[in-house]
């Protein structure tokens, strides 16, 4: 049994390693019950034949991206006569690592939901969860090209992604100028000099929201992504082989950055994207410098101060930017690596075919330009690559345009099982217990288990 899971990792990351290459490299059949305008809600001749009921489940807990799915959710409903969508956004975490695993296993999921790529893909379809869209969507997959790597399997396709990006450093640029930070930070130990300034500025350098678990485990694998060399990343991705050293030294990293005391006060307890007191309200609002932080961050924080000012405006905060976690002189790992990922949505095994329709309506390119100009992050059809007008995604495009590798998140690249256990192990060592050799420890056991 496990050789038999390996050999489907290593076909699943082979179809990742394609995307990778592209995102570096580059800047069907109808439900009988409704009509081909399926993509086009104006058209109201869209119908089914008895009412149908739509569960969607999504992570978009702030805004624009929460707003956006209940616009979409509407007009699915307007254009399909008969049709109700159910549409409810949770926090990240608790989606991925309870409650879509708990709903797959009691047969009473969602019909649409968040898909992260990776080895949950292998995972659920390992355990017959997912709708095969193999045919179904062959016009989604021309617009969105190898990107669609990540979710699919064997030459099939059980998911679309809506967006692809890598994480970063946001950061305040008024805060760096403050503290006399000229430039942004290339190396750890530039980084470190930076932190150094802040605090001696009386800023707060670094806000991260440990209390949502992944936003601190991330740290871990920015450190594993600049200490390993690629080679090894991509044999613990296929194999999950984790006898290279290089995974014990991102733990001793993390211990020492832990103790330089960079993160804001109370970060164990803090959450990563709600309201003012999370980390990306810190950050928004000023009272911290940097954050860890995937693409999509600059929204989040834009819907953090719509929220504070009471208004319709979700623009970004003026002072952002953005940068790379640096590289680490002498180690093994890419310098220019990136760390990232996508989101994306899956189809229950057992949902309605005009679920289907629905997923081909959000990535239509009228709903990608609009996810693009929300600036809630990056979208992956062609079609919609123009209409990013943040000029924070733009960064983080050029840092993926940058980067020569690029490392799926570790706990997606992994798998849930593995992701979990590895996941709570840094979060421990960001609360004082635990070892280096311990994370790597809990994540071997983990995998000893598949």
């Amino acid at each position: 049994m496990a050789r038999n899971r390996k050999g489907a990792i290593a076909a699943s990351m082979a179809a990742v390693a394609l995307l990778v290459s592209a995102c570096t490299n580059s800047g069907g059949s109808s439900d009988p019950t409704t009509s081909d305008a399926a993509a086009d809600p104006t058209d109201s001749g869209s119908e089914v034949t008895e009412p149908v009921t739509i569960r969607w489940w999504h992570n978009g807990t702030g805004e624009p991206l929460n707003g956006l799915w209940a616009d979409v959710a509407k007009e699915f409903e307007d254009a399909h006569p008969g049709v109700t969508v159910e549409v409810e956004g949770f926090q990240n975490e608790e989606l991925q690592r309870t409650l879509i695993p708990n709903a797959l296993t009691s047969g009473d999921a969602p019909d649409i939901f968040q898909a992260w790529g990776g080895g949950e893909i292998r995972d659920q379809v390992a355990a017959g969860h997912l709708k095969d869209l193999t045919g179904l969507v062959d016009e989604e997959l021309e617009a969105i090209g190898p990107t669609v790597g990540g979710w699919q399997l064997d030459g099939k396709t059980y998911a679309l992604p809506f967006t692809f990006g890598i994480s970063g450093f946001w950061y305040n640029k008024d805060l760096f100028a403050q503290a006399g930070i000229t430039d942004t930070p290339k190396t750890l130990d530039e980084l470190y000099d930076a932190i150094d300034k802040l605090k001696a500025a009386g800023i707060t350098p670094i806000a991260v929201g440990a209390g949502s678990g992944w936003p601190a485990a991330h740290y871990w694998y920015h450190f594993a992504l600049k200490s390993c060399s690629p080679e090894a990343l991509q044999a613990a991705q296929s194999s999950l082989n984790f006898d290279d050293p290089c995974f014990v030294e991102a733990g001793k990293l993390l211990q020492e950055f832990i103790a330089s005391e960079p993160f804001n006060e109370g970060f164990l307890a803090t959450s990563a994207q709600e309201g003012a007191s999370s980390s990306a309200g810190l950050l928004a609002t000023g009272a911290a410098a940097m954050e860890l932080m995937g693409h999509w961050n600059a929204g989040v924080m834009g819907g953090i101060l719509r929220d504070e000012r009471g208004d319709e405006d979700a623009t970004p905060p003026e002072f952002l930017g953005w940068f790379n976690f640096p590289a680490i002189e002498g180690a093994a790992g890419d310098p220019t690596a990136a760390l990232g990922g996508g989101d994306g949505f899956a189809v229950y095994k057992d949902a309605p075919d005009i679920a289907v329709e629905l997923l081909k309506y959000i990535l239509s390119p009228e709903v990608q330009n609009r996810f693009g100009e929300s600036g809630a992050g990056i979208p992956t059809h062609k079609d919609a690559q123009g209409s990013i007008t943040d000029p924070n995604l733009n960064l983080v495009q050029e840092g993926l345009a940058n980067a020569s590798f690029v490392q799926l998140w570790l706990d997606t690249a992994y798998g849930s099982v593995v992701g979990t256990q590895m996941n709570e192990a840094i979060v421990n060592m960001f609360g004082g217990q635990g070892t280096p050799e311990g994370i790597v420890d809990a994540i071997k056991n983990a995998a000893a288990t598949l």
